[in-house]
């Protein structure tokens, strides 16, 4: 299996993900409108709103960064000397793994303080579960990275960001 296809194959499981949750807070927020109008407000419907839409946030990230559609300035780094591009480029890169290394790290300790929280709406529901997100995503945002670094430094060596010729 190429790394083509591996990337393919994790940007269209991503895609599921993202449309997924999409889906589920159009839904969401479709169902609490109609019933606030109707004068029967669900009460988990504002607190699970904003749940769903960090998820899609955190989960589309991942899906951002594997089409390296994040913001940026990659003129500046294509201004530079061949060599000063690959290692701007590497340090640029070592920042971001270092960032969601972190961020999983502390993400994933944070979960054990949130053991025995409840969401206030749904006592059922555990605040943990709810910010398993952050780990997770920063793992999915670091699997994405490491899949797009081949292009990274190859348009660095080339001049190129994304398919466009600077020179």
């Amino acid at each position: 299996m190429t790394l083509a296809a591996i990337r393919e194959g994790y940007g269209k499981l991503l895609e599921v993900i993202a449309i997924v949750l999409m889906a589920a807070l159009a839904i969401e927020v479709t169902v609490g409108v109609v019933f606030r109008y109707a004068g029967y407000s669900l009460v988990w419907y504002d607190e699970v709103a904003s749940i769903l839409l960090a998820w899609v946030t955190y989960y589309g990230s991942a899906l951002a960064a594997l089409r390296r559609s994040h913001l940026g300035v990659p003129e500046i780094v294509a201004k530079l000397p061949p060599q000063a591009r690959v290692i701007t480029a590497l340090v640029a890169e070592a920042f971001v793994f270092a960032f969601f290394i972190i961020l999983a790290w502390v993400g994933y300790s944070v979960l054990d303080v949130l053991a025995t929280d409840t969401l206030v709406s749904i006592p059922e529901v555990s605040v943990a579960w709810t910010q398993s997100v952050i780990p997770i995503s920063a793992v999915l945002f670091i699997i994405a990275e490491a899949l797009v670094l081949p292009d990274v430094l190859r348009d660095a060596r080339r001049g190129t960001q994304l398919g466009t010729d600077v020179a």
